[in-house]
């Protein structure tokens, strides 16, 4: 039941795209001539896409940015996006840059032209819309690979305490614990940042209430706010299993943490790759057991770690005698999955060979199979160590068995002498089996510390290649014809200082101006304290005048957005060296001004 929610939740509206949308056409054609003005601009993507505040920004023959509409879907359809156009436009080539987010949930851009009446020369570098801030992408990326780590270690501690019964589940209780609230802080990170992850702006815009708005409305967020609901469970579940220890729930209890377990893989898969190209139902079934696969044996390998750390005594060290073996089972079975999904999705990804060695997922992927194989040679170290030290434990059984075979009257009894048969044989220090002491133990011990170090840095790979074009994507998006040129920004950075000794009593604001030219023109303004660190003030306000020509003040109306201001909608009619004056209000009382030149090109 919970499974099947969560299938309907996530999926959705979900259709057969291409992994990182890329636009399949264009209305105008890209670098089309027309002889009438449209109406509109729309773009057709290979996928669904999510628009943004900003995700169009159109300039003209002039260079200077032509007022749009609100973009939408064109027709209710959700791999369209429209802008709506001026009625009278002049004649000349256009530009057009947009920046939408993928199904799969990584933000992309891009820009075409088309041309009214006649075509203009364009002289300035294309630029495909806002670069990825450095913090916001760091911040993200950090809270993603925890959210990895921690739904593996998760995973596999749950399964090992199920599925290979240690007696003493003690060890495995606080990383337990440790792994579940290390998941819910990352996950709620990650819906914070996605607002601003998507724009390209800083990590102040994350408590903009409109923007997370938007993000729980997306897919994305709506996979986000599911993994929330399903940590709920399993805290319940893990809370109910704590106090329920007796053999006949066991079956209710693996049926149960398989089921969240597989709802909780689902919160990766339908907001990544294998929620959008070919094969959406095999990739999504594909992932989920990839991610199920790499939890049972990455997390297990560290819960066989700390179990092993406690089985000093022998009454422990016989229970790990029957532990380790079941483990090592399941470890198989669960790099057999890794390996069947791995090789399907490394062809998804990649589309060619050549892909390999041409593309960055391809030498991402290089890299991680690289780990995987050293991997799976510590692994092999591994099961050598298990074996031995399941080989008394199997003696032990057989020599049991044996004890309860009637034997013939005056027939000599069994075990009797170094060599016969149900007898164990001594070393040299009297252990049944050579090696399967507590020297076994501890080789064990360093070869699964091994592993977990080296899967540690391939679910670190991992977490990259997720959020890397996939090689298949990249050809398809190459092949789009290339766009027309963009105007570049103009950054300003105005220091202050109220007088206060407080934190945002002085600092810098930085304000760009887009694009910068006679005409309409975006404005943003971040605010940093003393520290050099983002602050959030009540008031930022600020005016263009041009005293040469009498112009102005003309008030900006900047808009708070959660830690920035911004406008779309300045206008400034002449070209010259026009006086930019900022004020900032740090408190009710204190406040200051700073005026600073910026030119404004024809």
């Amino acid at each position: 039941m919970l499974l099947g929610t969560v299938l309907v939740l996530l999926l959705a509206g979900a259709a057969p795209a291409s992994a990182h949308a890329a636009p399949r056409g264009t209305d105008p054609d890209d670098g089309s001539l027309v002889r009438k003005a449209p109406r509109h601009v729309t773009l057709t993507f290979t996928e669904s896409v999510g628009l943004l505040d900003d995700s169009f920004r159109v300039f003209g023959p002039d260079q200077r940015r032509v007022h749009t509409g609100e973009a939408t879907h064109a027709d209710g359809r959700s791999d369209t996006a429209r802008i709506g156009l001026p009625r009278k436009l002049a004649q000349g080539t256009y530009t057009v840059a947009w920046r939408v987010v993928s199904a799969d949930s990584h933000p992309v851009s891009g820009a075409f032209s088309f041309s009214v009446g006649k075509r203009s020369a364009t002289t300035t570098q294309i630029d495909t819309g806002p670069t990825e801030d450095p913090l916001t992408g760091g911040l993200n990326d950090a809270a993603r690979y925890l959210a990895y780590l921690a739904g593996a270690l998760l995973v596999g501690l749950a399964a090992f305490a199920l599925l290979c019964r240690p007696a003493d589940t003690s060890a495995l209780r606080r990383p337990l614990v440790a792994a579940w609230w290390t998941l819910l802080g990352s996950t709620v990170v990650l819906l914070l940042l996605r607002a601003p992850y998507e724009a390209g702006t800083g990590p102040a815009a994350a408590f903009d209430a409109d923007a997370l708005g938007r993000t729980v409305t997306g897919r994305p967020g709506q996979a986000l706010l599911a993994r929330l609901a399903v940590l709920l469970l399993t805290a319940a579940f893990l809370m109910w299993l704590s106090r329920r220890r007796d053999a006949e729930q066991r079956p209710l209890a693996l049926a149960t943490g398989t089921a969240l377990a597989a709802a909780l893989a689902l919160t990766w898969a339908a907001a990544e790759h294998a929620s959008a190209g070919i094969q959406v139902p095999l990739a999504m079934t594909s992932s989920v057991l990839h991610l199920l696969a790499t939890g049972v044996w990455l997390g297990g390998l560290v819960a066989l770690l700390l179990t092993l750390r406690r089985s000093s005594g022998g009454d422990l060290a016989a229970d790990m005698a029957e532990v380790v073996p079941r483990f090592s089972r399941i470890a198989f079975a669960a790099v057999t999955v890794l390996a069947v999904t791995g090789v399907y999705q490394s062809w998804r990804g990649l589309g060619s060979l050549s892909a390999l060695s041409g593309t960055s997922y391809g030498r991402l992927l290089l890299a991680k199979l690289a780990g995987v194989a050293v991997l799976l040679l510590a692994a092999r170290y591994s099961r050598r160590w298990t074996a031995r030290i399941a080989a008394p434990a199997a003696v032990t059984r057989a020599a049991a068995v044996q004890e309860r075979v009637p034997q013939p009257v005056g027939a000599p009894a069994q075990g009797q002498g170094p060599g016969e048969p149900g007898t164990p044989d001594k070393g040299a220090e009297g252990s049944p089996v050579p090696g399967a002491g507590p020297d076994a133990q501890r080789l064990l011990r360093r070869s699964v510390l091994v592993e977990a170090a080296v899967a540690a840095v391939v679910l670190m790979i991992t977490t990259v290649l997720t959020g890397t074009l996939p090689a298949r994507a990249q050809a398809e998006a190459a092949r789009q014809a290339p766009a027309g040129a963009l105007p570049p920004t103009t950054l300003v950075t105005v220091p202050y200082d109220t007088g206060t000794a407080s934190v945002s009593g002085r600092g810098t604001v930085q304000v760009t101006l887009d694009p910068a030219r006679v005409g309409e023109n975006g404005v943003q303004a971040v605010v940093a304290g003393s520290d050099k660190g983002l602050i959030v003030v009540p008031e930022v306000r600020i005016t263009f005048a041009l005293p040469s020509r009498k112009v102005g003040p003309i008030d900006a109306e900047l808009v708070d957005r959660g830690g920035y201001w911004s406008t779309n909608s300045v206008n400034l009619p002449l070209a010259g060296n026009w006086t930019m004056k900022t004020t900032v209000r740090v408190s009710d009382v204190d406040q200051v001004s700073v005026e600073r030149r910026v030119r404004i090109a024809p």
